[in-house]
């Protein structure tokens, strides 16, 4: 797939479809992108689940983090992926050594490598990269 360019139905779609997003490089930090992000997915509806292996154990707005993907207790439908892109293949990496696979991996804006997107894709998820569900929501969905 072309990663300079999303259809909206494509991203309309995977906004509809997943329900419990594992937020990845979450932050308890009100300033920080992570924390505005996650707090409008849980206005939403959506289940956030925390990950940041320096806060696990304790919450961000009131969901318990967790250390590591594999630290989930169940599955998610979405990766959301806050950290640099220089991490995206080891991250594709996680999540395909996972029991049960996300239909999804995303990358934040500024979060793309095409490589690892091929990799994900190869294996039947689907890859979204430089990209902000925030943003994309209220433009496709509400």
């Amino acid at each position: 797939m072309n990663h300079d360019r999303y259809d909206d139905n494509y991203i309309s779609g995977i906004l509809t479809s997943v329900k419990t997003i594992a937020l990845l490089g979450a932050s308890p930090n009100a300033e920080r992108p992570s924390y505005g992000v996650m707090k409008f997915l849980l206005g939403r509806g959506y289940k956030v689940i925390p990950v940041n292996p320096g806060q696990a154990g304790k919450e961000i707005l009131g969901q318990t983090v967790y250390a590591t993907l594999a630290d989930i207790p169940g599955p998610v439908d979405m990766v959301d992926v806050f950290r640099a892109a220089e991490y995206l293949p080891a991250i594709v990496d996680d999540v395909l050594a996972l029991p049960q696979k996300p239909k999804v991996i995303w990358g934040q804006l500024s979060v793309r490598d095409d490589v690892a997107a091929a990799k994900a894709e190869a294996a039947g998820l689907q890859v979204v990269m430089n990209r902000c569900p925030a943003i994309e929501y209220p433009r496709l969905v509400n």
